[in-house]
């Protein structure tokens, strides 16, 4: 039977690359690869991808199963993420719409797109080899147990680069943008993996995070989706609102409405429930009702942010993430802003 796949270990926001004497041990530094992240188990019979939610990516991949199955020279769980890229030799990017179609339900569609946009895999951690767990272990260790396990199998399996120097980090973050990454992770060298704990650090060129969409308000010429309403869940499991996502195009507006029919919340004779978001003094003499949805569509938004428990301004739509599961958007991958005086501001 293959390893069984903890929660991946996750990263929080910081909005610089942090120096070594941040963290006891100092740091690694390597880009941050856009794509699904994956835990790849193989034990020399068995592939399984699994997913950071709740969602198995075995089936959506049958070219890395195969490519996993053939070069892996010996059962082992890696971490790290799967990617499309687009574009000739020399000149190739990331193409995240291309691996988002990647989802897709019908295995004839899998199978072509295999063909079409085939993946391929960035391992950025080893959590196991043969019969040794490695999770305990230092990621120091970790990465030399993966460089000397990876470092010469062929495409589609990559080993990511690092480097210990803050500087070049810097750099990365600045020209690696183009290639269509989004940025950089900072790894403690002494820390042992953390399923499900955010003990590591992402540098990124602009605030996001994954939220669940709640329910839909109607535009207000009365077609199609006007705003799309979205929540987080807190330490305790609970859903909150936190703002809302507007401005399409009325054509998408449309379209809308129809992609989200299959999750409306529906009462028993079969209407859509209608839920309403609390009054302040400026939305007095404004219709704050909505159709309410099922909690599990999952998007990621970019914003300026948080005050309180709702994002301060409405944010902007980024992409539909089919590969989180709703339950993993909470408020702990907000970046926390520190306090300021105002009187500095105003002197």
């Amino acid at each position: 039977m293959p390893y069984d796949i903890p929660a991946p270990m996750l990263a929080k926001s910081v909005p610089e690359v942090p120096e070594h004497a941040k963290v006891d041990g100092g740091f690694s530094y390597e880009p941050k690869w856009d794509g699904f992240r994956a835990l790849v188990s193989w034990d020399g019979t068995d592939v399984e991808i699994g997913s950071r939610g709740a969602k198995p990516l075995t089936r959506y991949f049958p070219e890395l199963v195969e490519a996993f199955a053939e070069i892996l020279p010996e059962p082992c769980l890696i971490d790290g993420e799967v990617v499309v890229a687009r574009g000739e030799p020399g000149a190739q990017r990331l193409d995240w719409e291309a691996l988002s179609q990647r989802i897709h339900p019908a295995a004839s569609r899998v199978t072509m797109l295999s063909q079409e946009t085939p993946a391929m895999f960035i391992a950025f951690d080893l959590l196991a080899r043969g019969d040794r767990d490695l999770q305990a272990e230092p990621f120091s260790e970790r990465r030399a147990q993966l460089e000397e396990l990876l470092g010469t199998v062929p495409h589609p399996v990559h080993v990511t680069r690092t480097t210990d120097d803050p500087d070049l980090a810097r750099r990365w973050l600045a020209e690696f943008e183009g290639a269509g990454l989004d940025g950089v992770i900072a790894k403690p060298l002494a820390q042992p993996y953390a399923p499900n704990k955010r003990t590591m650090f992402k540098i990124k060129h602009a605030r996001t995070a994954d939220v669940v969409a709640l329910g839909y308000r109607i535009h207000k010429s009365g077609e199609g989706v006007g705003s799309l309403l979205v929540g987080l869940y807190d330490d305790e499991g609970r859903l909150h609102g936190v703002g809302g996502v507007s401005a399409w195009t009325d054509k998408r507006r449309k379209e809308l409405i129809d992609e989200l029919a299959p999750l409306v919340e529906r009462d028993a004779e079969g209407e859509a429930v209608v839920g309403e978001t609390d009054r302040s003094r400026f939305s007095a003499s404004k219709d704050v009702s909505f159709v309410r949805l099922r909690p599990e569509l999952v998007l990621e938004v970019r914003y300026d942010q948080l005050e309180g428990m709702r994002f301060r301004h409405t944010v902007q739509f980024d992409r539909w993430r089919p590969d989180r599961d709703a339950l993993s958007c909470t408020f702990a991958q907000i970046e926390t802003v520190s306090s300021y005086d105002l009187g500095g501001v105003l002197d």
